[in-house]
């Protein structure tokens, strides 16, 4: 049971459909912008007692307010379920969010970002990539939503090199082998100025995480 599917969509919260207490039933709390991984790892794990609440995606651009929309998750939905587990990393909230699962007593994925929980924490710490500006599959989609308009790009190309100067490369961690998805990665990086790499990460660290709940 989940209450967003499209993972484009900017899902609102809402009470419908809860699962009863007292069953076992566990609610992921996530962002929109994971949710195709998300539900594919429910599906070849059979995690039926997982159950999906996103938030909206476009928070991945505004951090300041991933804390406050969590914590309201969390009081919406707290006396619906056994356990509630956040799917964010730290994701640009300067270890607030972190500390707000601590309070609320609800785990949390672990990592900086997605990038690095989809590279694998350990991995990613080590390439210790600065020159680097990654893309997931959600990202290579809606490029022009969460990338290229918010930062005026459209209005304003000459913009493109004060932005993405200090950048290398484009790194596309694909969580999955689709060559239509990894052609419009590489055009991504062409409009940005920037050699292009693809890697297949699959899921990561996002996996095991979920699979770990019980």
């Amino acid at each position: 049971m989940m209450t967003s599917i499209d993972p484009a969509a900017d899902a609102t919260l809402t009470a419908a459909g809860l699962a009863p207490t007292g069953q076992g039933r566990v609610l992921l709390i996530a962002c929109g912008a994971l949710a195709r991984e998300i539900l594919a790892i429910k599906a070849a794990n059979g995690l039926d007692h997982l159950d999906l609440q996103c938030l909206p995606a476009i928070l991945h651009n505004h951090p300041d307010r991933i804390v406050p929309a969590v914590r309201a998750a969390v009081a919406a939905h707290r006396d619906a379920y056994d356990q509630l587990f956040v799917v964010y990393a730290d994701c640009g909230t300067g270890g607030q969010l972190q500390a707000a699962c601590a309070e609320l007593n609800v785990q949390m994925v672990a990592g900086p970002h997605c990038y690095s929980f989809f590279e694998g924490n350990d991995v990613f710490e080590a390439r210790d990539e600065m020159t680097a500006f990654y893309l997931t599959d959600f990202l290579v989609r809606q490029f022009d939503a969460f990338v290229w308009e918010p930062l005026g790009l459209s209005r304003h190309p000459e913009l493109r090199d004060m932005y993405f100067g200090n950048y290398e490369k484009l790194v596309y961690q694909a969580q999955t082998d689709d060559a239509a998805l990894t052609d419009k990665a590489d055009e991504c990086a062409q409009r940005l100025g920037l050699t292009f790499e693809r890697r297949y990460t699959g899921y990561g660290d996002l996996a095991p995480a979920l699979k770990a709940i019980t």
